[in-house]
């Protein structure tokens, strides 16, 4: 693979011009690979271009990136990024592309404060089924850092951020070395205008619609068959939250998910089922709670009391952290100004009731 860099000349003026363009050349040696890179129908290219604000034109294994000098090198990086996985058998596809395009500009920038990246490139996780797969934003980024060190991790944000997809894959990672014995992976099973009790079916059918994103995920990560076989020994558990109380847990990855539904008291009742030689994670989004109003969300108080302690890891994603689809992203950002609109406005009219 070869990069050709040079600057487009023009003729010189008495005033002052715009930065000169930048023309920087990537032959690849595979043109299968290549293509991988590029895309279906260059639809690679195309995102590539629209983030970067560049131009590249593609012919056989060849491609000419023209526009701003620091646009241009990124976008080189990124086609070289993506292209150096692509060697390892690693996919190209739309997310895959949004996060080459993240960890470049992490790679290029000094972050303050929460948003310093935790290395030159993100981290990752690896399982038997799904193979690597890496953060792919800064946020993510210190998600698998956070799991790998700490033994409690509280995660909060919006939804589509990845929280509970790479909290399920690194439990199944901690479970493929042998670093735990079992998986054990609850959600609170909160009601939403229909009672438990009146779903048809033995215990495991009412509750298992609750438990549907955690088995989504855990299929991604895990053949069918070894979750199927897991379940039945015992090594594989996904439970309502409520089948927790009384139990000591160890040697276990243990997962929370949704946890803004957990109740201040079955969150500590959860916390405290943490035994010797486990890993727990806790995700939730605060302000998507289905608890009665009144009830107290017991993630925001978990965390008001515990994320400030070193032993526990504690990572915030934000809607512009969103990954599942840029429409999503957009969805969340706009519900977001919403809110603040109308607390803008409630603050407002308080005011002028004094």
């Amino acid at each position: 693979m070869k990069a050709q860099d040079q600057t487009l000349t023009r003729p010189a003026a008495a005033v002052a011009e715009p930065a000169k363009p930048t023309e920087i050349a990537l032959a690849f040696d595979d043109n299968g690979l290549a293509s991988i890179v590029f895309g279906h129908y260059d639809q690679n290219i195309a995102r590539i271009e629209r983030r970067l604000g560049v131009s590249a034109n593609a012919n056989g294994n060849q491609i000419v990136i023209r526009g701003p000098r620091e646009a241009s090198e990124q976008a080189r990086r990124v086609f070289e990024l993506l292209y150096e996985r692509a060697k390892l058998g690693q996919p190209a596809a739309e997310g895959d592309v949004e996060g080459a395009i993240e960890e470049t500009t992490n790679q290029g920038t000094l972050f303050p404060g929460e948003f310093e990246p935790t290395g030159d490139a993100f981290g990752q996780i690896k399982t038997r089924k799904r193979g690597v797969v890496r953060a792919r934003n800064a946020a993510q980024d210190r998600y698998l850092a956070a799991l790998r060190k700490h033994e409690l991790v509280f995660a909060e944000g919006p939804a589509g951020t990845g929280k509970t997809w790479l909290a399920v894959g690194h439990a199944v990672w901690l479970l493929e070395q042998g670093l735990v014995e079992r998986l054990i992976l609850s959600r609170p099973a909160v009601e939403a205008g229909e009672r438990l009790g009146f779903l048809p079916g033995d215990m495991k059918e009412k509750v298992d619609p609750y438990l549907r994103p955690i088995y989504d995920a855990l299929y991604d990560f895990m053949d069918a068959r070894m979750v199927e076989r897991g379940i039945q020994t015992g090594m594989i558990e996904i439970a309502p939250l409520a089948f927790m109380r009384g139990r000591t847990l160890s040697k276990a990855a243990i997962l929370l998910d949704e946890a803004q539904n957990a109740t201040a008291m079955q969150m500590k009742m959860f916390l405290t089922r943490l035994g010797e030689g486990s890993r727990m994670m806790v995700n939730g989004d605060p302000t998507q709670t289905d608890l009665a109003p009144g009830q107290k969300s017991g993630l925001s108080e978990a965390i008001a009391l515990l994320g400030k302690l070193e032993p526990i890891g504690h990572v915030r994603f934000r809607h512009g952290d969103v990954v599942r689809h840029d429409l999503v992203r957009q969805i969340v950002e706009a519900y977001e100004a919403a809110k603040s609109t109308e607390t803008t406005k409630s603050a407002g009219r308080t005011d002028g009731e004094k």
